[in-house]
């Protein structure tokens, strides 16, 4: 069974950064794909990026591209969010989940394990 607890949420002014982290415990394969997702108030949740472990594979929400990165550092079996560039609609609670897999997606439904959240808050 697979734990993930996110870590580095926040306020932070438009236009700052945050590095969110993602220490996961109880791999069983070498072949998970690693999301992250947000959930705003009164939205659904959406996929924000995600990362393959095999390979480091990775594929971005189009809103995200250029200013988020996603990477993982296997040995430590940690997965992080670098989000640059950051404005108010990028506040929401973000989720980091795992999965067995082979494709790096960015639908929920095909993540079985999830963290517990953190929020994250852009505002002046």
């Amino acid at each position: 069974q697979l734990q993930l607890v996110e870590s580095g949420g926040g306020l932070v002014q438009p236009g700052g950064s945050l590095r969110l982290s993602c220490a996961a415990s109880g791999f069983t394969s070498d072949y998970y794909r690693l999301g992250w997702f947000r959930q705003a108030p009164g939205k659904e949740r959406e996929g924000v990026a995600c990362i393959m472990s095999s390979d480091g594979y990775t594929h971005y929400m189009d809103s995200v591209k250029g200013r988020f990165t996603i990477s993982r550092d296997n040995a430590k079996n940690t997965v992080y969010l670098q989000m640059n560039n950051l404005n108010p609609e990028d506040t929401a609670v973000y989720y980091c989940a795992a999965s067995r897999g082979l494709r790096c997606v960015l639908a929920g439904a095909n993540y079985a394990y999830w963290g517990q959240g953190t929020q994250v808050t852009v505002s002046s």
